[in-house]
């Protein structure tokens, strides 16, 4: 027992101080942000002390926010979902595979990662121009007569966020699907079980751990793109992160405060919702 206390109490000793800093690090950030939510605008002032909470009122009665916030929740939704359909095969091949090049394949999934959102999304507008390489494509081929414009709609963000997100997911099921042994999935063919049985009865539910970190991960990472609403969806699509910076640029510092952790609340709500959900799931 006092080797186990001890070694209980040098772990605590260990991990202490760094628990410390991250948990003074981001809480205490948090409560300045939410006591700044509580308080008025007043143009020619700015921030005035006061503590009101007209600025979640606002958010929440107007019609605009609501759409905003919406449409952040549907493309996060929306992203989440498609990366998760294109991830699955993908780390299924880089788990399972047994070749030699296993892990340049690793590298080109973890190689976009070295390069910044603003960067990619950059990429992505000389695809989706009126005079990029797809409208371009499209018209050489005869398909379409006029320019196709891509660049400035929902779809031109949501491809330009599952391109971000797409490695994250990849690489969180491609170490879950390592750690289940292929004998179990022989063992579900040896039975009679066809290809779908197999994933949806065996390999589906055993995966899900990495499933829903997953999920997690690209949803919570969706709800707070910035760089590629703002450069592929343009002006006129708004996303709460990209209204957040609106606001503080702005100086309406409650109001981008208010929005900001409104945000931050829905997006800790649904992933909690989402892991509960899966791990029900997982449990029976």
């Amino acid at each position: 027992m006092e080797e186990r206390g001890g070694s209980i109490l040098s772990a605590a000793s260990l991990i202490g101080p760094a628990t410390f800093i991250v948990a003074a690090g981001l809480l205490i950030p948090i409560a300045i942000l939410f006591r700044y939510s509580l308080n008025k605008f007043v143009p020619r002032l700015l921030m005035v002390e006061a503590f009101t909470f007209e600025n979640y009122v606002k958010f929440f009665t107007d019609a605009y926010y609501i759409g905003v916030f919406l449409t952040t929740v549907q493309v996060a939704l929306a992203c989440t979902v498609i990366c998760l359909v294109l991830g699955f095969p993908l780390a299924y091949v880089l788990a399972r595979t047994r070749t030699r090049f296993k892990n340049v394949l690793v590298m080109l999934v973890v190689l976009p990662l070295f390069v910044g959102n603003a960067v990619r999304a950059a990429g992505w507008m000389t695809l989706f121009g009126s005079k990029g390489i797809i409208s371009v494509g499209l018209m050489g081929i005869g398909i379409t007569s006029e320019p196709t414009e891509i660049m400035f709609t929902t779809s031109a963000v949501i491809i330009g966020i599952i391109a971000v997100n797409l490695p994250f997911m990849v690489l969180t099921l491609q170490s879950v699907i390592e750690s289940i042994d292929r004998s179990v999935e022989e063992a579900a063919f040896s039975m009679g079980a066809g290809p779908w049985h197999m994933f949806w009865r065996v390999l589906w539910p055993l995966a899900l751990p990495g499933i829903a970190a997953g999920v997690i991960l690209t949803f919570i990472l969706g709800m707070n793109a910035y760089a590629t609403p703002v450069l592929l969806g343009g002006p006129e699509f708004k996303m709460m992160a990209p209204l957040v910076f609106g606001q503080m640029q702005l100086g309406n510092w409650p109001f981008g405060a208010a929005v900001s952790f409104i945000l931050m609340i829905t997006t800790l709500v649904l992933t909690m919702i989402a892991g509960f959900r899966l791990q029900k799931r997982y449990r029976r």
